[in-house]
C-alpha cells in the first residue's frame, strides 16, 4: 500500500485584542540605523588592526599572519566605505542635476 504525504497548507495567526494588548513587533532596522552599524564595525576593525600592529612593534606577537590578516579585514571595509560613500555622493549629486 502507497503512503502520500500530507498536503498541509501554512497557517497564519493572527489576531487583534480590543484590549490594546497586542504585540507590536519590532520595526526593522532603517538605512541610517545600518549604515551607522557598518561603519562602527569598519572602525572595530580598523581599531583592532592598529591594536595587533602596535603588539607586533613591542614584540608580543609570535605569529605575523595574524597581524597581516587583521591589517587587510580593516583595509577591505576601509576601501569598501570608501565606494559606498562615493556612490552615495555620486547618487546625491545626480538627483540635485535633476530638472524638475
Amino acid at each position: 500500500m502507497e503512503m502520500e504525504a500530507l498536503q498541509m497548507t501554512p497557517v497564519q495567526m493572527s489576531a487583534r485584542s480590543h484590549l490594546g494588548e497586542t504585540i507590536q513587533k519590532e520595526a526593522p532596522p532603517t538605512f541610517g540605523e545600518y549604515l551607522v552599524d557598518a561603519l562602527k564595525r569598519s572602525n572595530a576593525l580598523q581599531l583592532q588592526a592598529d591594536e595587533r600592529t602596535a603588539a607586533l612593534a613591542a614584540g608580543r606577537v609570535e605569529d605575523i599572519s595574524e597581524v597581516m590578516v587583521a591589517a587587510q579585514k580593516a583595509d577591505i571595509a576601509l576601501n569598501l566605505t570608501l565606494q559606498l560613500r562615493n556612490r552615495a555622493l555620486s547618487a546625491y549629486q545626480e538627483i540635485m542635476r535633476m530638472q524638475v
